[in-house]
């Protein structure tokens, strides 16, 4: 069976992964409102349904099927009527401190447009996002800030074309502008602006950071918004770009953005303010000065909590702090890569989350997809007794996952290896979680003169530089040394300190768990041992106790309150 994708019903969507509402080619044609978005499509699982009309379907469910996200762009038919600004728009922009030589070098137009969100047209600047000489979108803006862009045109940066080595990141094209007019033309804009405090899973509308032009930046400037999204948008861009290659622009008080500096301070200010533009903090001595924006926050917004797990039990003692690693141990065979990966699922499902996995021991990869999807569907993967997943569950998995895990399989996994590759997926994928199963799958070859006890303090302190300054949260899955078993045959619960190599492992690692279960008892059920966690705002060492269902891989709750609570 021929390999289906959206546009083959007509549907156009602008992301890879998620949900997002668009028109229909069923009605939207029909009704007044043209424009209307009143299709909701799951990109994930390749499903759609209308809310005007209740056309509903799907990508196939024929077994040779699965859903195919076909990037395919449309180019807009840009013809604006004046190329050249009006003397009305010149005189609108001069008010924000624009000047019509940056508004001519930038092409900005005007034009009738039409707003879904006015259900009419109206007059509107028109902002071309462009690459080389060629229209990849435009943006269209009314004084009264109503904003549309093209349907189905690639989201890229605003100002490709004048990317350079120092690059400034700004959160609008009036931002932009405001730029150029203090003297710096490389500067670029999302497209999108900045993520709400809400959103959790924003991956696509980071599409933008696999702009090939993007190479020649060496040095980035963070100059965005002085407010939450803002904030949001800056750790984002800190977490992918690197902390070590950026700098960040704080704003005069009663400023927001850089188009306010302007307007109320001049092109001079605005200069200053980007020239003094600091250096991130990343590691070694600090002053207390450097941590006052931070502070301030922290203060605004309120400690960072951790993420729930997806286990109300496992929440009341641990949950998922980005910027810190845990150690994860267990007696071979009770079951902690089982657990990690249910966890990796739920966070996947919950927040959004992408992964990447470095786990040798779960080859061939094939195998390790399959124990994912049947986590995934609540389904099994292969024929049996209970009902098996259908193929176009098994299609939905498979989109799902490809959306949310990326699998590390390099040649020579040394440490340094692996952590070069995993600062490249972070800034192209944007991977919020790294889980390294087994530890003793990493190349160790150590220098001549290292002790295993230097060398693995050394190495632990190099990953978790890498989680800090990524803003990932990194799992080490470790085996525990040959343990001896009590008397009455069963193996005891390890601790970190009974990791092969080093008591490192609970020195150095943010938090501490043990998977472990009663073999005698010949149950479901297996402990979850928290064993150390560093931070009272993420959790406190306690034992949980669930119940593992042998059939699909998931964990349940197993007592009190949440007892077989589904997955939330």
């Amino acid at each position: 069976m021929t390999e289906k994708s959206f546009l083959d019903f007509g549907i156009e969507v602008r992301h890879s992964s998620g949900e997002e509402d668009t028109t229909c080619p069923q009605c939207s044609e029909s009704r007044r409102n043209k424009r209307a978005r009143c299709l909701s499509v799951n990109i994930d699982k390749g499903v759609w349904t209308c809310h005007h009309c209740g056309w509903s379907g799907g990508l196939g469910t024929g077994e040779q099927s699965r859903p195919v996200i076909t990037k395919t762009w449309r180019r807009p038919q840009y013809q604006p009527e004046r190329i050249s600004p009006s003397e009305e728009a010149v005189r609108w922009f001069a008010t924000r401190g624009i000047t019509k030589e940056v508004m001519e070098r930038n092409r900005i137009g005007v034009c009738n447009a039409y707003f879904p969100q006015l259900e009419d047209r109206a007059n509107a600047v028109t902002f071309p996002y462009l690459r080389g000489e060629e229209v990849i979108n435009v943006k269209y803006r009314t004084k009264d800030k109503h904003f549309r862009m093209e349907a189905g045109a690639e989201r890229v940066l605003y100002g490709l074309n004048d990317i350079g080595e120092e690059l400034i990141w700004v959160e609008g094209e009036m931002d932009k502008l405001s730029v150029e007019v203090a003297g710096f033309t490389s500067c670029v804009s999302v497209p999108d602006g900045a993520p709400t405090p809400n959103t959790k899973n924003y991956d696509s509308k980071f599409d933008f950071m696999g702009a090939p032009e993007l190479s020649k930046a060496k040095m980035h400037i963070i100059a965005v918004d002085n407010d939450e999204p803002g904030a949001r948008l800056e750790d984002e861009l800190l977490r992918r770009l690197g902390r070590d290659t950026c700098k960040v622009v704080r704003w005069p008080e009663g400023c927001k953005d850089s188009n306010d500096v302007l307007k109320k301070h001049g092109p001079d200010v605005l200069r200053e303010c980007i020239e003094a533009a600091t250096w991130v903090p990343v590691e070694g001595e600090h002053e207390v000065d450097e941590y006052s924006d931070s502070m301030d926050r922290l203060y605004r917004y309120g400690m960072p909590k951790g993420l729930r797990t997806g286990w109300y039990g496992v929440d009341d003692y641990y949950t998922v702090m980005p910027g810190e690693w845990t150690l994860v141990t267990g007696v071979p065979g009770h079951g902690k890569s089982e657990w990690l990966d249910a966890l990796a699922i739920q966070l996947a499902m919950n927040e959004g989350w992408v992964f990447a996995v470095f786990s040798p021991e779960n080859q061939p990869t094939e195998y390790h997809l399959s124990k994912l999807a049947e986590k995934y569907m609540n389904k099994p993967f292969s024929e049996g007794p209970t009902e098996r997943m259908s193929p176009a569950e098994k299609d939905q998995a498979m989109g799902f996952l490809q959306s949310h895990f990326v699998f590390l399989l390099p040649e020579l996994p040394t440490v340094e290896a692996l952590i070069e590759r995993l600062k490249s997926i972070v800034r192209r994928r944007g991977v919020r979680g790294v889980i390294l199963d087994p530890w003793n799958e990493i190349d160790h070859t150590r220098p001549s003169g290292l002790t295993e006890t230097e060398y693995i303090s050394q190495a632990l302190s190099k990953f978790r530089a890498f989680a800090r300054n990524t803003g990932v949260h990194l799992w080490i899955v470790a085996h525990p040394t040959k343990l001896q078993k009590e008397a009455d045959g069963s193996y005891p619960v390890p601790t970190p300190y009974d990791v092969a190599g080093s008591a490192h492992w609970r020195n150095k690692a943010d938090n501490c768990i043990a998977v472990w279960r009663d073999t005698k008892e010949h149950n479901d059920l297996v402990e979850i041992h928290v064993q150390k966690v560093r931070k009272k705002s993420v959790g406190r060492p306690g034992l949980v106790t669930l119940k593992y269902q042998r059939i699909t891989g998931n964990y349940y709750e197993h007592s009190g309150p949440y007892a077989k609570a589904a997955r939330s």
